[in-house]
């Protein structure tokens, strides 16, 4: 839960975002449970602050986005940008990140036990006539996991993609 809290607030100040309401209310698609009628997010929404800090769900909730939102918090995703749960296991061959290759960093990372991909790419300078004219750079996989917990792998773009491409480090 931190670590998704903090995958959340690095996104929306990459994204220019002013807060993170404002962010999640535009893309609706990031954080599901935040958009999609989520009945733990609706009840942490309408409960009082005594039956908040009552829970333990939900009074961690607002520990993880309050460690998030401080500017010394703890960074609980180590950098990561992005984060898939099983859908990345029981959908493996379709998986968007696994198409465009998955490294893990750490053995620890891998919870789901599934193979790393390795999908080689490169980009070129491209002339006026879109004609490809020096190397800009090669990749051997476009995600780096940054750390794993409970059903939840989290995720960097790889370096020498973001090099080679000019690829901004969130999207």
């Amino acid at each position: 839960m931190a670590a998704i809290a903090n995958v959340v607030v690095r996104q929306q100040k990459a994204r220019g975002f002013a807060t993170v309401a404002q962010f999640l209310k535009t893309d609706k698609t990031f954080a599901f449970a935040a958009s999609d009628g989520n009945d733990r997010h609706k009840l942490l929404k309408n409960s009082s602050d005594k039956v908040v800090m009552a829970s333990p769900g939900m009074s961690m909730a607002v520990r993880a986005a309050r460690n998030a939102l401080d500017p010394n918090g703890k960074d609980y995703s180590n950098g990561g940008y992005f984060w898939d749960g099983a859908d990345i296991a029981t959908n493996y061959d379709a998986h968007v990140k696994v198409k465009d290759g998955i490294k893990f960093t750490d053995p620890k990372h891998n919870i789901y036990n599934i193979k790393e991909t390795v999908v080689p790419g490169e980009e070129w300078w491209l002339d006026a006539k879109r004609k490809p004219t020096r190397l800009r750079g090669k990749w051997n996989y476009k995600y780096e996991s940054t750390a794993a917990y409970g059903g939840t792998i989290f995720w960097k773009y790889n370096a020498d993609f973001l090099q080679a491409t000019g690829n901004k480090v969130h999207k």
